[in-house]
């Protein structure tokens, strides 16, 4: 019988070990609830402030801003990753960090671009560490509890980096918050700001749909004029982008943290049956043996 108890210490641990996985499902469950219900909340802001932005690109003129200007060939960028402090997410890291390494090589080869890398998190400084790509700044700060007033910090820093001509360009690694079941890492140009085009688009989708419906609409009127107000609407926009970001890589890494802690309870409990069939036939076995060692003796006598 000494097989059957060790099956049935295994069978005890892995137990213990679905307890754990079941607990840090349902935490992860909480955060993200909590923290969808933020990003939920901070989009409609987000994505009217956007729009007055391009409306006022539309009608502004030259608007006078440092952070619109462009170059070509730039010729150092700053890359910010957000990974997490965290493991046990599933692929949340590992996907990220890909794409991450991917883009520095992207901007160094492909531009001969210098790139400074601001990396949040512990998991991308340890994988970065390990590959000996020297990072510029690690931020350990921010997790499920961060405030606008740390993401506020950290692009002011960049902003004004920015405008010192320090850096050309600043990009942002982060995972893209779609739906509750849709995330996915991807790039996104954080200065310079990107105006005009998009609101062209908008504004021809917009014309058409008025037009569909028989409405007719005017050009807003802005007091004071819409350079001066886009002037200054530019950097609050600029920092609403990246607290969204933040907030939406944030969600996305207790989602992953959620899926990945039930996938593990749920193989732990496959894992309980299978030893449990295989205990059960252990101790089957041990009794059989041990009637038949009892009639062979019986008969012997």
């Amino acid at each position: 019988m000494a097989g059957s108890k060790i099956i049935k210490k295994r069978i005890a641990s892995v137990k213990n070990t679905r307890k754990i996985t079941r607990t840090m499902e349902m935490v992860a469950t909480a955060k993200s609830k909590k923290l969808i219900d933020r990003v939920n909340e901070a989009k409609p802001y987000g994505d009217k402030l956007l729009n007055i932005m391009e409306s006022l690109a539309t009608q502004g003129g030259n608007i006078d801003s440092p952070y619109l200007r462009i170059e070509e060939n730039p010729r150092k960028a700053a890359l910010v990753v957000v990974s997490a402090n965290r493991g046990l997410c599933g692929g949340y890291n590992t996907n990220l960090l890909r794409l991450a390494r991917q883009q520095v090589d992207k901007l160094k080869t492909g531009g001969n671009t210098e790139v400074d890398i601001y990396m949040i998190g512990k998991k991308g400084a340890a994988f970065f560490k390990f590959l000996q790509i020297g990072v510029h700044e690690t931020i350990i700060d921010i997790d499920d509890t961060f405030t606008y007033d740390q993401a506020d910090t950290l692009v002011t820093k960049l902003m004004d980096s920015f405008e010192d001509l320090k850096y050309d360009r600043v990009e942002v690694v982060s995972t893209v918050y779609l739906s509750a079941g849709s995330q996915k890492p991807d790039v996104i140009q954080l200065l310079p700001v990107g105006l005009g085009e998009s609101a062209q688009a908008d504004d021809a989708a917009k014309a058409d749909a008025s037009a569909g419906e028989g409405a007719t609409t005017g050009p807003v009127i802005y007091e004071p004029d819409p350079a001066t107000i886009a002037s200054e609407m530019i950097p609050l926009a600029i920092k609403t982008t990246f607290y969204r970001i933040l907030l939406e890589a944030v969600a996305s890494e207790q989602i992953a943290r959620r899926i990945a802690m039930k996938n593990a309870t749920d193989a732990a409990g496959e894992m309980v049956k299978q030893l449990t069939r295989t205990y059960n036939r252990a101790r089957q076995a041990g009794i059989t043996q041990e009637i038949l060692e009892i009639v062979g003796g019986a008969e012997a006598v």
